[in-house]
């Protein structure tokens, strides 16, 4: 079995090869996605199944002994996974190669689509980059979009995104951006965020001498 992380590897680089010429480009004629949209969701099909047949190669040509057997488990796998986006079909793939020794079938993907669905809420860097400049301090204590950004702030330093340039401090803090979401799409728990404990603050009642001493000072500060 080849490693899923290098089939990835590859398909991130582009150069993990595509079936552009498949029979199931047709079954977005009644879908309401982009021309865009469409030919993604095509190539990333064809290449989860490539994904599938290298990893599970004597299961797969058992299920798909002829052409058309393989052509219709790909039109269904289009028009039941449309509402998902490439990047979480993908991580699907990932995550039953690295679990299951057995060929999924449509229903698994969907329940492991649906899930990280939910889970994928990470922010771009270039967003993730901005709200970390723009987060209150004590940085623990601002609403994150994700803990993510917070731990890549963290990482980069605070100080160094509040005094550097932005051609500067976004490349290097994109970097540690990358890796920490790699390390959720993972399936890794990053730790939760602990607030500080900020003091209380306590009005003071100021007696009726102290008020008439204090409008005093202020008739004499303001000429009054």
């Amino acid at each position: 079995m080849k490693d899923s992380k290098s089939i990835l590897d590859l398909i991130k680089n582009g150069t993990f090869p595509s079936q552009k010429n498949s029979p199931t480009d047709g079954i977005f004629r009644e879908t309401p996605l982009t021309s865009q949209q469409k030919e993604e969701l095509v190539d990333v099909i064809n290449l989860s199944f490539g994904l599938l047949r290298t990893n599970y190669h004597h299961l797969y040509f058992s299920a798909f002994k002829e052409r058309d057997a393989e052509d219709s488990a790909k039109r269904l796998w289009l028009h039941s996974l449309a509402s998902f986006q490439p990047s979480v079909i993908l991580n699907a793939m990932d995550r039953i190669i690295k679990k299951s020794d057995y060929l999924p079938t449509l229903s698994q993907v969907i329940r492991i689509c649906t899930e990280l669905k939910h889970d994928f809420t990470l922010p771009s860097a270039h967003s993730a980059y901005v709200e970390a400049c723009r987060a209150a301090s004590p940085k623990r204590n601002a609403k994150w979009s994700h803990v993510a950004v917070y731990y890549a702030g963290r990482e980069v330093g605070w100080n160094f995104l509040a005094s550097s340039p932005d051609n500067k401090a976004y490349s290097i803090f994109k970097t540690h951006h990358e890796k920490i979401c790699s390390k959720v799409i993972d399936g890794e728990l990053l730790p939760e965020i602990s607030p500080i404990a900020l003091p209380e603050t306590k009005e003071t009642v100021l007696s009726k001498d102290e008020n008439i001493k204090m409008m005093d000072k202020m008739r004499k500060e303001w000429n009054l």
